[in-house]
């Protein structure tokens, strides 16, 4: 008789204790990312800090993916109502569409950072959240900005696209679900585009 898999045990306090700023979810990752490195539960090296964006970035997201030794890799989403951490296929159906109808121009890509360089190299001011006279769009986080002793901000490198510029690796979207994703029958669906 097969052992059942072992319970998948959560790398991160749930949801309503995790340090969070609505509309500052590069920040919200990091911060995921900090405490997984301050608990030593998981090797850091099996998560990745994820940016969604395109080649026009347009618009961007920040989730953290953890590249689980188990059957299933799962998603730390902290601006989602899936469940917190969410299984990568249920959050592939749920929280990505296809790009189908869209122009090329507004494919989202992937940029994919490990959570251990993630936290040596990511730097925020904050600035990209301060209208043209210098008021916040939205209130900041409480905490003091993320810097490096390179960097104040290096946000746009993080959201570019283009493999050329910033760390991590950059590829579509859809081979970032072939890639991750056990679900056969989504991820076939996305093989051909």
């Amino acid at each position: 008789m097969a052992r059942p898999a072992a319970a998948y045990e959560v790398a991160v306090p749930p949801r309503p204790a995790c340090a969070y700023t609505s509309c500052y979810c590069e920040e919200n990752v990091w911060k995921l990312c900090d405490y997984i490195r301050s608990r030593d539960q998981y090797p850091l090296e099996e998560f990745y800090a994820v940016f969604i964006s395109n080649d026009r970035r347009m618009d961007y997201h920040v989730i953290l993916l953890h590249v689980s030794s188990g059957e299933q890799n799962f998603i730390y989403d902290l601006d989602t109502v899936l469940p917190f951490p969410c299984p990568f296929d249920l959050y592939s159906v749920e929280a990505f569409r296809l790009d189908d109808g869209l122009r090329p121009e507004f494919h989202r890509k992937i940029r994919m950072i490990r959570a251990d360089l993630y936290l040596k190299t990511f730097a925020s001011d904050r600035s990209h959240m301060k209208d043209a006279n210098g008021k916040w769009q939205k209130p900041p986080p409480s905490y003091p900005c993320i810097q490096t002793a390179d960097s104040k901000m290096n946000l746009d490198d993080f959201i570019s696209m283009n493999p050329e510029v910033g760390w991590g690796s950059v590829f579509p979207l859809s081979d970032f679900v072939h890639r991750f994703g056990r679900q056969t029958d989504y991820s076939y669906s996305l093989e051909g585009q």
